[in-house]
C-alpha cells in the first residue's frame, strides 16, 4: 500500500438495468475515490445491475469467471487498491437461483475472499405496499467471512444482515476491526432504521463500519435510501453521502479504536 492510499471509501450509486452504464459509473467513482487517497473501496449491493424484476439477475449469473469478476479485478489492479465488490450474482447450488456474492479483491486484482449474503429480504412493507421476496431468486450463504487487509481485519455483511447482530458478533469474535456493508435499503426502511442500525453495530462491537448504499430512484419504480456512511467505533458518523451518486472517504484511526476497546472494554465483559 502506497503512503497516500491509506483511506477507506464507501461508494453510492443509483444503479439501473444497463450494466455497461453502471460499470462506467462505478469506474468513475472508484477512480475518484482512489485519487482522493482511498486504498480500500466498498461498492454498494447490486452495483452492476438493478433490473425491473428480481429474476432478471439470473441472466448475469457467473461461475468461477465472468465479466463482473473481471471488472472488479481490473479496477483493483488498475488503481492499486483493495475492492469490496458490492454483490454480484454467482451460481447457486440450487437450480434457478443465484448467490448474492460479495467478492474482495486485493490491490493486485486477486480475489482473496467471498461472502454470500446470509439473511434474505422477504418482507412486505405495508406503508408503501412493496413486496420483496429475495428467496425466490437468491440462495442464502452459510459462511461468516473475515479477511485480513492492510487496513485491518474486515468483517463482511450485506444489507439485510444489518438487522442481525449475531452475525456481527461472530465477525467481531473472528477479529473484525472494520465491517464493510454493501447495501440497498428501501427509502421507507432506510429512513426508519438505516443510520440507527449502522451505528448500533459499530457501538456494540467497537468497530468501524463502511456502509455503501444504493441511493436514488430506479427504473423499476423503486427508491433506495442512500446515506452511505463511515462510522467510528464510538458510533459517530464521520461522513456520509445523503442522496444520489458519490462517495465518502476517510482515514481510519486505529489507535483510537484500540484506546476505546481498552478503556471502554464492553467486549471483554461479555457473559452470554
Amino acid at each position: 500500500m502506497s503512503g497516500k492510499k491509506n483511506k477507506v471509501a464507501a461508494i453510492q450509486m443509483a444503479s439501473s438495468p444497463n450494466v455497461s452504464a453502471n460499470l462506467l459509473e462505478a469506474e468513475r467513482l472508484i477512480g475518484e475515490a482512489a485519487e482522493s487517497g482511498a486504498g480500500l473501496v466498498v461498492l454498494p449491493e447490486n452495483f452492476a445491475f438493478k433490473g425491473e424484476h428480481d429474476r432478471d439477475m439470473l441472466t448475469l449469473c457467473e461461475d468461477d469467471d465472468g465479466p463482473l469478476q473481471g471488472f472488479l479485478s481490473q479496477m483493483a489492479q488498475r488503481y492499486g487498491i483493495w475492492v469490496v465488490g458490492g454483490t454480484i450474482p454467482m451460481r447457486a447450488k440450487q437450480g434457478g437461483k443465484v448467490r448474492a456474492a460479495c467478492l474482495i479483491m486485493d490491490s493486485n486484482g486477486n480475489q482473496v475472499a467471498r461472502y454470500d449474503k446470509i439473511h434474505l429480504f422477504d418482507v412486505h412493507i405495508v406503508e408503501t405496499d412493496e413486496r420483496y421476496v429475495e428467496s425466490n431468486t437468491i440462495e442464502p450463504g452459510e459462511e461468516v467471512v473475515t479477511v485480513d487487509t492492510p487496513f485491518g481485519i474486515l468483517g463482511v455483511a450485506v444489507c439485510y444482515d444489518l438487522r442481525f447482530p449475531e452475525l456481527f458478533r461472530q465477525l467481531m469474535e473472528k477479529g473484525a476491526e472494520i465491517f464493510v456493508v454493501p447495501a440497498s435499503f428501501t427509502a421507507m426502511t432506510g429512513k426508519a432504521h438505516w443510520e440507527t442500525l449502522v451505528r448500533a453495530r459499530a457501538i456494540e462491537n467497537l468497530a468501524f463500519i463502511a456502509a455503501a448504499a444504493q441511493g436514488g430512484y430506479h427504473l423499476n419504480g423503486r427508491e433506495t435510501h442512500g446515506h452511505s456512511m463511515i462510522v467510528d467505533p464510538w458510533g459517530t458518523v464521520l461522513t456520509q453521502v445523503p442522496r444520489g451518486t458519490g462517495f465518502v472517504c476517510v482515514e481510519l484511526d486505529h489507535e483510537y479504536q484500540k484506546t476505546i476497546r481498552r478503556t471502554f472494554p464492553t467486549i471483554d465483559h461479555l457473559r452470554l
